[in-house]
């Protein structure tokens, strides 16, 4: 931030008052009508910013965690170890409190006020974050709000490519992870590569699906053979209710994706619980999966579930059991509104800290629809990923996601 946007951002958050039961002292100004947002989204903060002669301090732990920085307190030394892992590799900052002296990979940086404790939180100035951690800071004087965009980085991402994504092969070699959804189970509850959607696709000149497959994983981008099905006419339940149907199923597509050359096998069994015995759906799905992934494993085949969040209409996922059995739970944090507009943050927020609340985060994507989001959106469900330190983002999908889009989100993850 230029010198004097920082001296209207600490002008105007000063005009917000003075603080007297509070705990922090009178000398003090008070944030307490400014609201602080990481990535176009509020970050919540134990005690409330403050202003001292000008430079806004705000909690230092509440922000490097949201950034995925590793804090570390010494009580004996007074000081905080921060650690965050960067292109140029692990930049290590200490802070000492009382001290306007930091160091940063062994190196004195001067702070332009010492670190210092306001209602047993540590608070430092904001512009530190900016300049140690690349994350960019502004101010937006009629909103009233302090926001911050956390660094371009690394994160594992994968994408769904469907029948009519030819278009966009050009973005499979920028993918961790590719879902290709070209099998399906039908309305009579038996799983096909043919059929009117979800097939395998027909060749276009000397582009075959298999093809795409190899160059896919000749690049490093790892393919899984995605299976889609919809519980609309019962056809999922009759799957799932019918070992002998079940059996078949799981034959089938374990089969399909080794002769095809897939690495593993994405199952999105959607509109699982919106009615009837939610516990007994669970049950059910939990056994099918548990099938399947021994039986995928034993092949050398990864497993991943698309999942409804938990907090949709859908109360069929067993995240907890799910993320035992699969190597990946994507949570498809979309279609609150009908994919009407961009998700609603507070709603895509909900779904995530639901989620890790019955497996690891190592285990989680974020699932992404560019058929909800535009191009201005997308990066503040990223920062969500980001901000929980999710393993990574699904995107739905090639084919729609088109330049503007890839051009926004290769600002907050590294997609070159």
């Amino acid at each position: 931030m230029r010198p004097w946007g920082k001296l209207i951002l600490s002008c105007a958050i000063l005009l917000g008052g003075t603080v007297g039961s509070t705990g922090i002292p009178s000398t003090y100004a008070a944030t307490n009508q400014v609201k602080i947002v990481l990535d176009g989204y509020s970050l919540p903060f134990p005690v409330a910013p403050v202003v001292i002669s000008g430079t806004t301090m705000v909690p230092f732990r509440a922000i490097s965690e949201a950034l995925g920085i590793n804090v570390q307190w010494n009580q004996k030394l007074k000081k905080i170890t921060a650690t965050k892992q960067t292109d140029e590799g692990s930049k290590v900052v200490e802070l000492t409190m009382g001290s306007k002296t930091a160091k940063v990979n062994g190196q004195n940086v001067p702070l332009t006020l010492a670190p210092r404790t306001i209602s047993n939180t540590t608070m430092i100035p904001l512009s530190f974050f900016s300049q140690q951690f690349g994350a960019a800071v502004g101010w937006n004087q009629a909103a009233k709000t302090v926001s911050i965009t956390s660094p371009r980085e690394e994160m594992y991402t994968m994408g769904f490519y469907a029948l009519r994504s030819y278009d966009e092969i050009k973005y499979l070699p920028s993918l961790d992870a590719a879902a290709f959804g070209w099998g399906r189970i039908d309305r009579e509850g038996n799983f096909t590569t043919t059929g009117d959607e979800y097939k395998w696709p027909s060749s276009l000149g000397d582009i075959t699906g298999e093809s795409i497959v190899q160059e896919a994983q000749s690049v490093g981008t790892a393919s899984s053979f995605m299976v889609y099905a919809l519980d609309g006419q019962l056809e999922l339940t009759k799957n799932l209710e019918d070992k002998q149907l079940q059996a078949k199923t799981i034959e089938g597509i374990v089969t399909t994706a080794v002769e095809k050359g897939f690495k593993g096998i994405t199952l999105d069994f959607e509109g699982l619980g919106l009615t009837g015995d939610s516990a007994k759906v669970k049950s059910d799905y939990n056994a099918f999966v548990k099938a399947i992934a021994t039986r995928a494993h034993s092949e050398g085949l990864t497993l991943t579930l698309a999942l409804h969040p938990i907090n949709s209409s859908y109360k069929g996922y067993d995240y907890k059991t799910l993320g035992n059995l699969a190597d990946e739970l994507i949570i498809m944090a979309y279609a609150f509104e009908n994919e009407k507009g961009p998700e609603p943050l507070a709603k895509v927020d909900e779904a995530i800290r639901l989620a890790l609340k019955e497996t690891s985060k190592d285990k989680l994507l974020l699932g992404i629809s560019r058929g909800s989001e535009d191009a201005a959106s997308i990066n503040s469900k990223i920062g969500l990923a980001k901000r929980y330190d999710l393993k990574g983002i699904a995107l739905w999908r090639l084919g729609i996601i088109g330049p503007a889009a890839w051009t926004e989100m290769n600002k907050s993850i590294v997609l070159d």
